[in-house]
């Protein structure tokens, strides 16, 4: 068949329609393979789906080539400028490409879930409200709203408040030398019993931690659910200053006592 339509020849143009619905066939066929794939395993619906379209785009670019090729295009001067395309795209897009690698490394090894407090070692710290491939929104405590690149988030050391269920609470307070332990120790568990939303289980403890020049150290240990942490933080050091009046205990500060000597 020695007929031509718009410069290429009719067979040609045959072969390259057969060539694409094959493709368009195979494709499907694929697709409808990973899907199944996909299901089975562990990945994050997520990664799953980004994975997905990046295998898609792959074989429609695949099934570009092959078409030409039927077409009789001239595939070295097609390759080179696909070539040329690919380095220009990734040079501009340097950045998003890191965050899009840093959200498939979050979302593919779960270092944190939507509602968990976080705190990241560039100085980020927040609730996670959302999680996305290229940023993470965190909710600060101030009510404002970060949003982090997952590129500065894969890279930084996370430390996850929440995925134990529970968060101590750590109080430190300071005693007079007069005061003695037991009747300190006394007035820090009645403080402990006037505060609410502590867990039980572990059980709240008092400990002597430190002589100070002015002073005895107290830490109070107890524990509550990471969204009653902050709250009962608070409460604790209010509780711990009304306990320690009710006990006749004096909270100290540093201080310098001087001796006169008469001659």
């Amino acid at each position: 068949m020695k007929l031509s339509v718009g410069g290429f020849q009719l067979g040609k143009i045959l072969e390259a329609v057969l060539a694409a619905l094959i493709c368009l066939l195979v494709i499907r066929l694929l697709l409808r393979f990973l899907d199944r794939m996909l299901a089975k395993s562990r990945i994050n619906p997520q990664v799953g789906t980004y994975l997905r379209r990046g295998v898609k785009a792959l074989l429609y670019v695949l099934a570009v080539i092959l078409v030409c090729g039927c077409l009789g295009v001239n595939m070295t001067s097609l390759t080179a400028l696909l070539s040329v395309l690919t380095l220009g795209v990734t040079l501009a897009t340097e950045s998003l490409i890191g965050n899009v690698a840093g959200g498939a490394v979050i979302l593919s090894t779960h270092p944190f879930q939507v509602g968990d407090y976080i705190e990241t070692s560039g100085g980020a710290a927040g609730t996670v409200r959302e999680m996305g491939l290229s940023y993470t929104k965190l909710e600060t405590f101030d009510g404002q709203i970060v949003l982090q690149p997952n590129k500065e988030l894969s890279a930084s050391r996370i430390t996850n408040f929440s995925t134990l269920g529970r968060r101590r609470v750590v109080c430190k307070v300071t005693a007079s030398y007069d005061a003695p332990t037991e009747t300190v120790k006394a007035a820090c568990r009645r403080a402990l019993e006037q505060t609410e939303n502590l867990l039980e289980d572990p059980a709240p403890t008092v400990y002597l931690t430190a002589y100070k020049e002015s002073s005895i150290e107290y830490t109070v240990y107890c524990w509550a659910t990471p969204e009653n942490w902050w709250g009962a933080y608070l409460a604790l050091g209010e509780h711990l200053r009304d306990a320690f009046r009710e006990y006749g205990v004096e909270m100290t500060y540093n201080h310098l006592n001087v001796h006169m000597i008469k001659d």
